[in-house]
């Protein structure tokens, strides 16, 4: 099925299998060109764009975001719209690592899976400010997802603004807005969102303990009593 291929294409670009993303990411796309328009959830969409960024054609994979927004916003879907912001913000700033990246090399033609709206089309990553525009769609993630009360967008959006404030030595902040998400969670921390989140608060400095399912961190460094809830 369409979907089957669309999450094999986006976990294979996990594992970093850029080979076989791209073919399972090509064989989405033809279907994206003849439903667009109606039939492909946006949803589907923001996992081509991640597999895209994934496998270091960030360009393309924030183009397809800039079109789903663009036809969210038309349809009047809202349920997904603070991740999309959230993989706007990431794919803006991996297209300047991987510019960085294939400096004095040229991608083969037959390797690259352009998306249906890169012909002629400026790329959106041509913006002077980067790590502004991508703190922008961070901020518009985060308020989009606590209008929703929806904690899991949520704390995606507060982990990738805090990696850019860490980034620009805002430790004090970064380590402040990840523990306010972090600490309203009590299960579930064998997950991969929390687990990236307690790793970038230990590396900002918050201790992150395990008692039995339950981790909890303390601002001070100092681990949380016993059945103690951190507030």
């Amino acid at each position: 099925s369409l979907y089957g291929k669309v999450l094999r294409g986006w976990a294979l670009s996990m594992q970093g299998q850029r080979a076989e993303t791209l073919t399972q990411i090509h064989q989405g796309m033809t279907f994206y060109r003849a439903t667009w328009a109606e039939q492909f959830p946006l949803h589907q969409l923001a996992l081509l764009a991640e597999a895209y960024g994934n496998v270091g054609q960030a360009a393309d994979g924030l183009r397809l975001v800039v079109k789903a927004l663009a036809t969210e916003n038309k349809r009047g879907e809202r349920y997904y719209k603070a991740e999309l912001y959230r993989l706007k913000g990431e794919l803006t700033l991996a297209g300047v690592r991987d510019s960085g990246l294939g400096a004095g090399e040229e991608k083969s033609p037959k390797s690259e899976v352009r998306s249906p709206t890169s012909q002629n089309t400026a790329s959106p990553l041509l913006t002077p400010d980067p790590q502004g525009e991508a703190e922008m769609c961070f901020r518009q993630a985060l308020e989009i997802s606590r209008r929703q009360h929806a904690k899991s967008l949520e704390l995606r959006a507060s982990v990738s603004l805090a990696s850019l404030w860490q980034s620009q030595g805002k430790g004090v902040e970064a380590r402040t807005l990840l523990e306010d998400i972090y600490r309203w969670f009590t299960e579930g921390f064998d997950t991969k969102d929390l687990q990236e989140a307690a790793a970038l608060l230990c590396a900002l400095g918050s201790t992150v303990e395990s008692t039995g399912s339950r981790q909890r961190t303390t601002g001070d460094g100092q681990p949380a009593a016993a059945g103690e809830r951190v507030e």
